[in-house]
């Protein structure tokens, strides 16, 4: 029998091509965490925050890693619909849905929010996100753009992310954002999702924290102990398996 194929390190982090079950538990007993590996720019900054904040974390692209992580993280740079066909080609749509609809923790960052919602427009075409929230991502309309640097954000009441950061400022690279939050709640049990903003030329959705699906519009690898301290709070939220 032929030894298993020696994993291949992906954006400098390794990669376990021999597990096929999904991530085991940590013998440390830190929550697992896959970072989604679809091609969307360079995550090392991103794997390296989470390993800080106290995960066990693989980037991979498999679907068993990613359904049976403790955590799934999705981060996303470039454009609306370039994210979503990259998304498409790891089959990241269906496994984002499942988790979510099995109530099992996703963390979507910058352009991994945008894509929740149901479309954007970019340079007058539109495309499909992913359905998990009603709204539009548009070109932010201020006088300079791309929003880049550190700003403040409005955190919305009763936040468990933003625990013990409500002051802070963190940071934003982006043009395009969602302006108007379009959620109604229909049915009295549940619960309204909690909406933190921004502003660069218009107010915008800065983080959505939705019961296991949360997403940041910031980049909280890029934003220091601020940053470090929200990524603690979500990691913290996180369940780990004991047994496969």
């Amino acid at each position: 029998m032929s030894e298993p194929a020696t994993p291949q390190p992906r954006d400098g982090v390794a990669v376990d091509a021999r597990n096929l079950g999904g991530p085991a538990p940590d013998p440390e007993g830190r929550p697992t965490v896959v970072v989604l590996d679809y091609g969307s720019g360079n995550v090392r900054s991103a794997v390296r925050a989470l390993e800080r904040a106290g995960a066990a974390v693989t980037l991979s692209a498999k679907p068993e890693d990613a359904l049976n992580a403790d955590g799934l993280v999705v981060p996303g740079v470039g454009a609306f619909a370039t994210v979503m066909d990259e998304l498409k080609s790891v089959d990241g749509l269906r496994i984002i849905g499942r988790r979510v609809a099995g109530g099992r923790p996703v963390l979507a960052i910058c352009v991994g929010l945008q894509v929740m919602f149901e479309r954007g427009v970019e340079h007058g075409v539109e495309s499909e996100g992913l359905g998990e929230w009603p709204g539009t991502v548009e070109l932010l309309p201020a006088p300079v753009v791309p929003h880049m640097g550190w700003n403040t954000v409005k955190v919305a009441e009763g936040s468990k992310l933003f625990e013990g950061i409500e002051d802070e400022r963190f940071y934003f690279v982006h043009s395009y954002g969602v302006q108007e939050w379009e959620f109604d709640v229909s049915q009295p049990r549940m619960a309204a999702p909690l909406v933190t903003w921004s502003e660069h030329g218009a107010p915008f959705v800065a983080a959505v924290e939705n019961g296991p699906l949360c997403a940041t519009q910031f980049h909280p690898e890029k934003s220091g102990d601020a940053g470090a301290r929200l990524l603690r709070n979500w990691v913290a939220s996180l369940k780990p398996k004991t047994s496969r």
